[in-house]
């Protein structure tokens, strides 16, 4: 799953605290498209977390590049779960559909069949519901755009900034 989006630096590349000695981000989210392709993902820590590391060490670049890699990974040996799921259910939310460690892996199938998955720490299901919801309504605005060709790369700064503040407000 290695897109050629690139997660930008404003407000979501934070480390916070993790079980790998230097730290993980929070979050990672990930958008999937019909073809197993990624078409947007990106990385966020939560409030609590930033506030709490803030004090802590510097993050080499060779680990957080480690860290993207590992959240990758984790993400795509989800989606055979959600494959599995997905045809046992009506519910476009998943729930916690995995576990790694001490992270949960929640997943949200749209009705195009585009996999929304959220690899996190903390386990508040009405806010990641809220937060999977906004986002399928960004999603949704976006295939409305004519410029915007299905599976392909959501690369628009006004999606990324507004995943943000969604991810900031419910994450």
């Amino acid at each position: 799953m290695n897109a050629t989006h690139s997660t930008s630096s404003s407000g979501g590349s934070g480390i916070g605290s993790g079980p790998l000695g230097y730290g993980t981000p929070t979050c990672y989210f990930v958008m999937i498209g019909t073809k197993d392709n990624p078409i947007y993902e990106a990385e966020f820590v939560s409030v609590n977390t930033a506030r709490s590391s803030s004090g802590g060490a510097t993050i080499p670049e060779a680990k957080k590049e480690e860290f993207r890699h590992l959240n990758q990974f984790i993400a795509h040996s989800a989606l055979d779960m959600v494959e599995d799921i997905q045809w046992s259910t009506n519910q476009m939310y998943l729930k916690s559909i995995d576990k790694f460690n001490e992270r949960f892996i929640s997943a949200y199938l749209t009705a195009g069949n585009i996999k929304m998955l959220l690899l996190h720490d903390a386990k508040s299901e009405d806010a990641i519901r809220n937060f999977f919801n906004e986002c399928y309504e960004l999603y949704i605005k976006t295939l409305l755009n004519p410029f915007y060709e299905p599976n392909s790369i959501i690369s628009s700064t006004a999606f990324d900034t507004k995943v943000r503040m969604s991810a900031k407000r419910y994450l």
